[in-house]
């Protein structure tokens, strides 16, 4: 059996579980960027490499070209981050969170609809993503229609 796909986690301490929370948010963190940094920084250093309002493809394919590298680093990253994870905590997966009383003697086992870290991460980036469109969208991008 793979180490990533262990389902018995390690002794809970608090130093683990901060640790996987650490681990979690740096995750969350590199996910979002896959959705906002790389390409508006890659857009960026894009309008700097251009030279003119209309330029040849040279700008366009630095844009391209730096946003996929950029984008298989980090998720190669947060591959990495995955398997920090998964020694830390020994398991992959997010346990649900129930109350003691209503947790039943089959709740011992792993489910096989349970979530995987990676899995809640980039769910989790992509709420968040849209969220922060829906927010410039309606607060801050302003109204296209001329004033008249």
């Amino acid at each position: 059996m793979h180490s990533e796909t262990v389902t018995h986690p390690h002794g809970s301490s608090p130093l683990r579980g901060l640790a996987a929370s650490g681990i979690f948010i740096v995750m969350l963190l590199a996910a979002l960027a896959l959705w906002t940094a790389i390409p508006l920084g890659w857009i960026y250093i894009g309008s700097k490499v251009a030279t003119s309002q209309f330029p040849a493809g040279g700008p366009y394919a630095v844009v391209a070209i730096g946003i996929i590298v950029t984008i298989v680093l980090d998720s190669w990253l947060i591959g990495r981050l995955n398997v920090f994870y998964v020694r830390v905590t020994g398991t992959n997966r997010l346990t649900p969170m129930r109350p003691s009383w209503l947790k039943s003697m089959s709740d011992s086992r792993v489910s096989a609809g349970s979530t995987t870290v990676v899995e809640a991460v980039l769910m989790g980036s992509v709420l968040l993503a849209g969220l922060a469109f829906i927010g410039w969208f309606f607060l801050l991008a302003g109204s296209p229609l001329p004033n008249t």
